[in-house]
Parts: structure tokens; C-alpha cells; sequence
């Protein structure tokens, strides 16, 4: 059955994931932060909305693009680096405010398995999340800002590294040296495996609920980054040897779990 949907981040994950939502024939509503962005929504069947969020104030037409919308998608990354840093949190918390106003019951919130921060061992969705840093911190925070609303249901999705088009970690590792953490298992996941498990969650009416989105698959940084360099023809990073070994983290789902047809895409070249 058709849905109103709205994308609030058409990016490097939310455009793709808007385009595949169109295709199975739901209305979909887009914001961007570019106006040349504007036209390529629109040709990819997307309402287009020209939106952005500060920690004081909503730069546009929030209210329009919320009053379409039965289910919204929030895809906006922390950015508390740099010299435009600013607070997630009350960018959520203004936004939390206009979704009160607007017909949307339904919340996806896309978050990060930064908020388990350094657990070392197997972590599931029923993991107390510890963060550590002040992106995992601050979307913690977000998650149960939108949680604790009673008249929202509230879907989290905690991805991983993600990789895919134009995007892999190796490029920013490639010729680093005496890293550390080189035995850690990696916890990452396809753009295309994202996309499946968010119009999964809508299809199947996954609401009130928390899922990890890690590809099954751990093998150790430096295995796995020395692998992807050498595919790539480009420097690999290398990494100190450490004693004890510190086992890190293993992020795994208890319902996209290991064999479960959502994770289709492999982490490998």
C-alpha cells in the first residue's frame, strides 16, 4: 500500500533510499540544503523541499514538507567538528517541535553503533549503549528525545561504517602508519544493505523498536584494510602490534541476524 514518506537528508545515503521509495510507488517528500539539488528530486519522483538545520533555527519550508508526510525518515549526521560545529540535539529538538505540529505518527531514525562506544565483545540491540564521544552522546540523546514522544512510534537504526559508491574508509587510511586497533573487528554495511533494511522496517511495520545494521562479517582491521588497499592498487595502512590483544567490538542484530535475506551486499570489492 502506498505511504507518504518523507526524507529529511537526501544525501549520499537518503537520495538513493528516496529514489528506491518512489520506485515502490509511495509518495515521497526530499529536503536538500542545495538548491541545484532541487531538480535532480524532482526527476527522481521526489517532492523536492529546500531545507536546513541549525542548532537556533529551521531554514525553510519545515511545516510544508512536514504536513505531507505520515512516516518521516530523519538521515542527518552529527557534524560536531570543525568551525561550523554545532549541538545535534537541538537541532532535534527543533524539529521535534514542528513534528508535533505535522501528521506525522511514524519516526525512522537513522543513528550509529558510536553509541555503544568502546564495549569490547559481542553487542546487540540489547546492549546498554555507552558512548563515548560526543557524536555518540549527543545521538543517544536524539534517539530517546523522539522515543519518549507518545504519540510518535519510533524505529532506530544504528548503522555501522557504512561504505559503498564513491565511499570506503580505506581511502582515508590508505599510507597511515602504527595504528592502533589493528585486531578489532570491523562493523560495517552497504549502501545497498541500508536501503533494504529501512524499506524493510516500512513494509513490515517494524515501529517502536531498535536494530543494528552491521554486515555479518568481522574480520580484522588489519586484514581486511590491507585487503581492500591492495585491490585498489594504494598504500595500506599499517598498524602497531599490541599486547594484551583487545578483543573490540563485534555489532551484530538480533533480527537482521547472520543468513537473514537483508544483508545481500558483501563488504569486500
Amino acid at each position: 500500500m502506498s505511504k507518504k514518506i518523507g526524507v529529511l537528508g537526501c544525501g549520499w545515503l537518503g537520495l538513493p533510499l528516496a529514489r528506491q521509495l518512489a520506485g515502490n510507488s509511495h509518495q515521497v517528500y526530499g529536503t536538500t540544503t542545495s538548491s541545484d539539488k532541487l531538480i535532480v528530486l524532482q526527476k527522481e519522483g521526489i517532492a523536492p523541499y529546500l531545507i536546513s538545520l541549525s542548532s537556533t533555527e529551521i531554514h525553510g519550508d519545515i511545516e510544508g514538507f512536514l504536513s505531507h508526510a505520515d512516516i518521516l525518515i530523519i538521515n542527518v549526521p552529527p557534524r560536531l567538528r570543525g568551525n561550523n560545529a554545532e549541538s545535534f540535539f537541538k537541532k532535534m529538538e527543533l524539529l521535534l517541535n514542528e513534528v508535533k505540529k505535522s501528521p506525522v505518527t511514524k519516526i525512522l531514525f537513522i543513528s550509529s553503533t558510536s553509541v555503544y562506544g568502546d564495549i569490547e565483545g559481542e553487542v546487540t540491540e540489547e546492549t546498554p549503549p555507552k558512548p563515548t564521544t560526543e557524536s555518540g552522546k549527543q545521538l543517544l540523546d536524539s534517539e530517546e528525545l523522539f522515543k519518549n514522544v507518545d504519540s510518535l512510534q519510533t524505529t532506530v537504526i544504528r548503522f555501522g561504517g557504512l561504505i559503498g559508491p564513491k565511499r570506503h574508509p580505506v581511502t582515508m587510511l590508505s599510507g597511515r602508519e602504527n595504528l592502533s586497533n589493528g585486531d578489532d573487528p570491523v562493523n560495517l554495511i552497504h549502501q545497498d544493505d541500508c536501503i533494504r533494511m529501512i524499506v524493510n522496517v516500512i513494509d513490515e511495520q517494524l515501529w517502536d523498536r531498535t536494530f543494528n545494521g552491521v554486515y555479518p562479517l568481522h574480520p580484522a582491521k588489519r586484514d581486511y584494510y590491507s585487503l581492500e588497499a591492495k585491490k585498489r592498487g594504494i598504500p595500506p595502512p599499517t598498524y602497531k602490534v599490541e599486547t594484551p590483544i583487545k578483543r573490540g567490538k563485534t555489532v551484530t542484530s538480533m533480527h537482521f541476524d547472520q543468513g537473514h535475506p537483508i544483508f545481500k551486499t558483501s563488504i569486500g570489492s
